[in-house]
C-alpha cells in the first residue's frame, strides 16, 4: 500500500528516469510496469533494436520508452566534454571522458541526469554499489551545503500485526544510514538525520519524528560512543533549527509510549519516532534486518540521500518490482 501510495504521487511529477542496464530482464520487465502504470517517462540506455528485441523475446513490450545509444546519440559529444571539465583536475583527459561515455552505461546516465537530459537514475542491478555510487559521487556531486551521501530504508510494518502497523506514522519509518557510512562522526550523525528526515517527508507527506538512538537514554549511561549521539543531536537542532528531534534515546524508548513516558519525561519524540537515525552502520543494517526478517516489515531501499540530483542503487539480487519502486520513490526526490 505505501508503495501504491508513492506511485500515486509520482504520478502528479512524472519525471524522466534513466535507466542503465538494459541487458537485465528485470531492468526492462520495470520498463514495462512503468510504462503502462504511467508515473514515470524511461530512458532505456543502448542499441535500440537490440533492448526491443531482447524484450520481445521474453514478453516484454516496451512501448513508449525513450531509447538512449552513447554510440549514435546527438548528446554523446557534448556530455563526454562536459564530464571532462568535471574531472579535469583529477586527472582525467578529454580522450578518457570521451572514451567512457562512450563505453560506461553508468557514465552516460549520470552525466545525462548532471545536464538535465534526465532527472534521475536507478541501477544497481547488475552493477555493484561502489560502481553506481562511485560514478554518482564524481559526476553528480553532493547537494549544496550537504557534506555527507547516506541512506535510508523505508520500513513498512505488516499490516497484520496490529502492533507493529501502530509504529512511526501508519506502520511506516525509516531507518539511517544502514548501508553506506561505515562509523559516522557526530557532524555526519547530524547530516544524516536532517537528510533522513527530508526524505520521510518527501516520500510519506508526515512530518518527521527523529530519534538519536544510543544504548542509552538520557544520561541512563556514560560512553564516548553516548557523547558522539548527543553532540550529533546538538549539531542537527544547529543545521535544522525547526526539525523535531531528540536523542540519546534506546529503542524501545523512541517508538513505544509508554516507555518513552517513562524514560525521557518531556520528550516529544520518544514514543512517538518514525525517523530512527542509528549511530553506526553495523547498528543500522543490523537493526533493519531485524525488523525485516524477524518483524516481518518490508524494506524499501536503500534510498540515496544528499546528492544534487537523484541516483539509486538497488541491490543485484532486486526483483522487477523492487526496480519498479524505486523509480517511484526517485522521481518523489527529483521534485
Amino acid at each position: 500500500m505505501f508503495i501504491d501510495k508513492i506511485k500515486d504521487l509520482a504520478k502528479a511529477y512524472k519525471k524522466t528516469i534513466v535507466l542503465p542496464e538494459t541487458d537485465d530482464l528485470r531492468t526492462l520487465q520495470a520498463a514495462e510496469t512503468i510504462m503502462r502504470e504511467g508515473f514515470a517517462d524511461i530512458i532505456l540506455l543502448g542499441k535500440k533494436d537490440e533492448i526491443i528485441k531482447l524484450g520481445k523475446d521474453n514478453g516484454i513490450t516496451l512501448d513508449g520508452c525513450n531509447f538512449a545509444d552513447a554510440l549514435t546519440c546527438e548528446h554523446t559529444t557534448g556530455l563526454g566534454e562536459q564530464l571532462y571539465e568535471l574531472r579535469k583536475a583529477k586527472g582525467m583527459t578529454l580522450e578518457q571522458a570521451q572514451e567512457l561515455i562512450r563505453t560506461d552505461s553508468l557514465y552516460y546516465g549520470a552525466m545525462m541526469v548532471k545536464t538535465g537530459v534526465a532527472d534521475g537514475m536507478v541501477a544497481g542491478a547488475v552493477r555493484s554499489t561502489a560502481d553506481v555510487m562511485g560514478t554518482a559521487l564524481k559526476v553528480v556531486k553532493t547537494a549544496p551545503r550537504v557534506n555527507v551521501v547516506s541512506t535510508c530504508f523505508m520500513m513498512v510494518m505488516p499490516n497484520q500485526n496490529a502492533a507493529a502497523s501502530n509504529f512511526g506514522s501508519n506502520g511506516v519509518m525509516a531507518f539511517a544510514d544502514c548501508a553506506l557510512n561505515q562509523n559516522p562522526d557526530a557532524a555526519q550523525l547530524a547530516e544524516i538525520a536532517v537528510s533522513t528526515a527530508g526524505t520521510f517527508a518527501a516520500l510519506t507527506g508526515e512530518e518527521p519524528l527523529v530519534a538519536m538512538l544510543s544504548h542509552s537514554t538520557k544520561g541512563s549511561a556514560k560512553h564516548n560512543d553516548i557523547d558522539k549521539v548527543t553532540e550529533a543531536l546538538r549539531l542537527a537542532q544547529e543545521k535544522a533549527p525547526t526539525l523535531k528531534i531528540d536523542g540519546e534515546l534506546q529503542l524501545d524508548a523512541a517508538i513505544i509510549p509508554s516507555i518513552g513516558q517513562k524514560k525521557a519525561p518531556g520528550s516529544e519524540i520518544a514514543g512517538k519516532a518514525n525517523v530512527l537515525v542509528f549511530p553506526d552502520l553495523d547498528a543500522g543494517n543490523i537493526g533493519y534486518k531485524l525488523a525485516e526478517r524477524l518483524g516481518g516489515a518490508s524494506a524499501l531501499g536503500p534510498v540515496t540521500q544528499g546528492l544534487a540530483k537523484p541516483v539509486n542503487d538497488l541491490s543485484r539480487g532486486c526483483s522487477a518490482d523492487d526496480i519498479v519502486g524505486t523509480v517511484a520513490i526517485t522521481v518523489l526526490q527529483a521534485r
